[in-house]
């Protein structure tokens, strides 16, 4: 049975990879920096701070692959390549970002998932590269602002890509840890429609039965409120670059999950009825279409 290594095995594509690994019948080794971690049964836990791969004492030997979230790993990727490496790890696939390829946003957080993929091609392990576009998901720091006032307000409201949903990208990269013909490929993932943020939010409204609105205010306005939040200055900084980018130039569209799965990728609108209920107004019942799209 092929044992594989999760980094960042509870993050939003790292716990669909868990439970599609454990279901076709594979051993799952999830490194966590909490003991009391809520994990799915037949999960290994490999307790310890992947930024800190000293710590990881009971990483497993022989693994198959590992799935690496760059964000979980910070600038020690190299050093916890090493040690799976020298604990007999074959095959290593990074969630990566779309703006390895195709440019945008602040130049730093480019250079960051540049530097993994960088580091990974010096580990000696075979690799693949899954260059992501912005995820679906990330469309749920609108629900605070859409159940209490049905309008988001944000910045650059013409910035456009295709979303992608987190489901596709778990599939992609379960068939690339334990399938050939992956090794040494570069995939960029996105959605299949290229969306601005107007869409998103008429979308989501479809998905909720309500007339929601998007008004936008000024990017200094976005970051100060994010500030007071409590989010680190590097979340508004990273948002509202991209954004800027995003509104004067799309983000690319591929077919690459269709391709590699061998069905189209899941729509935004079908993420938005997937996750109605975190948009929904608690005194107000969904519509019945607020279900999973069929894949």
């Amino acid at each position: 049975m092929s044992m594989f290594v999760l980094i960042g095995a509870t993050g939003t594509v790292g716990r669909q990879a868990m439970d599609l690994l454990l279901q076709g019948g594979a051993e799952v080794a999830a490194v966590t920096r909490d003991r009391t971690a809520d994990l799915p049964d037949g999960a290994r836990p490999v307790v310890g701070d992947p930024s800190a791969p000293g710590t990881l004492a009971d990483w497993p030997q022989d693994a198959e692959g590992i799935l690496l979230s760059p964000r979980a790993v910070g600038p020690a990727a190299e050093e916890l390549l090493a040690l799976g490496a020298a604990r007999g790890t074959r095959h290593v696939v990074v969630l990566s970002s779309s703006t390895v390829e195709h440019p945008a946003g602040r130049r730093r957080f480019v250079e960051e998932f540049r530097a993994v993929e960088e580091a990974v091609g010096r580990s000696g392990l075979s690799w693949t590269f899954l260059r992501c576009a912005d995820f679906a998901a990330n469309s749920l720091a609108w629900a605070p602002q859409i159940r209490s006032t049905g309008v988001v307000r944000g910045a650059h409201r013409g910035a456009t890509t295709s979303p992608i949903h987190e489901r596709d990208i778990a599939e992609v990269a379960v068939r690339a840890l334990t399938e050939p013909g992956h090794a040494g490929r570069a995939h960029v993932l996105t959605g299949p429609d290229s969306l601005d943020q107007r869409d998103k939010v008429r979308l989501v409204g479809e998905a909720v039965g309500r007339t929601l609105a998007f008004e936008e205010v000024a990017p200094e306005q976005v970051r100060q409120a994010m500030l007071a939040q409590g989010l680190p200055a590097d979340v508004p900084e990273r948002l509202l670059g991209s954004l800027a980018d995003y509104a004067t130039r799309p983000g690319p569209t591929t077919d690459t999950v269709e391709r590699l799965l061998g069905r189209p990728a899941r729509s935004f609108a079908a993420w938005a009825r997937e996750n109605a209920s975190a948009f929904a107004e608690r005194s107000l019942p969904t519509r019945s279409s607020a279900r999973p799209e069929e894949s």
